[in-house]
């Protein structure tokens, strides 16, 4: 059995995706988001709490929730967007865009919160404002892949203002673990080992795992699990592919192999972990 302690999961959103205009008091019940979130706050004040740890807003900022965090707020006032979007949807996005994602939302604690300038903010409003637009047209054949392609900029953009943040206090550790991100986002359904990244990057797999916990509280095979195990619960939640399928294309040996992997992380075999979605409508 799936067990969401103290958290209501996250209603279902059409399409996969929805954005809204902020302009005033806003709640947020505490519920295990089903979609990536991402808040841009371009004024506002209050607390909000992202897996319980509480953020004071300022602005303009940008907040960034990855599916499966729990989100809760009371008492906000924020001007600005609300973007959230499913795994589905992202799908539509081009492909060169997701080691933009990878970077931002694999391990989205470590950029839970990314403060703007008056320049960055004055750079992304538009593209909000478009995209947000757009969503209000009446529907037409290509209405989602044109979100999708908004949605890739406003992405892009993030993860460079991101970078550019980064970059005033970076050292090789911290660009050691952002290259070996993403060379996971790129090859981890093939490859699950330590010692291949370890080998690519010209560091010893010990090293590697240092970097990684200094830098996320993660090992570097815990940030490769973490990535199988995300990828096989959008496949069971979002397709029709049947279990063995699913183990093979994630390149594990045998249908068993990927069963006891599943449940060692999520502590539910992966046809419970599709049964309760299915079981709630989704």
């Amino acid at each position: 059995m799936i067990s969401i302690p103290n958290a209501s999961l996250e209603n279902e959103i059409k399409d996969s995706f929805s954005i809204n205009l902020l302009n005033g008091r806003m709640h947020v019940e505490k519920c295990r988001l089903a979609y990536h979130r991402i808040i841009m706050v371009q004024s506002g004040s209050g607390s909000i709490s992202v897996d319980e740890q509480a953020y004071e807003l300022n602005s303009p900022q940008l907040l960034l929730v990855a599916k499966g965090q729990i989100l809760t707020g009371a008492d906000l006032r924020i001007t600005g967007y609300e973007l959230s979007f499913g795994d589905c949807f992202w799908e539509r996005a081009p492909q060169s865009a997701n080691n933009c994602k990878a970077v931002l939302f694999n391990n989205a604690s470590a950029n839970q919160f990314i403060p703007l300038n008056e320049m960055t903010s004055a750079e992304l409003s538009p593209l909000f404002e478009a995209i947000y637009q757009e969503h209000r047209r009446v529907d037409y054949i290509n209405k989602l892949d044109a979100m999708a392609a908004y949605l890739k900029i406003i992405m892009i953009k993030i993860a460079n203002i991101n970078a550019a943040l980064l970059h005033g206090y970076d050292d090789y550790d911290k660009q050691l673990y952002r290259r070996f991100v993403e060379q996971v986002s790129q090859h981890y359904q093939g490859l699950h080992d330590v010692n291949y990244y370890a080998a690519l990057l010209n560091v010893t797999p010990r090293r590697l795992s240092e970097v990684c916990k200094n830098s996320c509280g993660k090992g570097a095979k815990q940030i490769i699990n973490g990535q199988l195990v995300a990828e096989a619960k959008r496949r069971l939640q979002f397709s029709t592919l049947p279990v063995k399928e699913i183990a093979y294309q994630l390149s594990f040996s045998t249908p068993e192999q990927f069963s006891s992997f599943f449940k060692k992380n999520v502590s539910a075999s992966p046809t419970d972990y599709r049964a309760y979605f299915v079981n709630i409508g989704r």
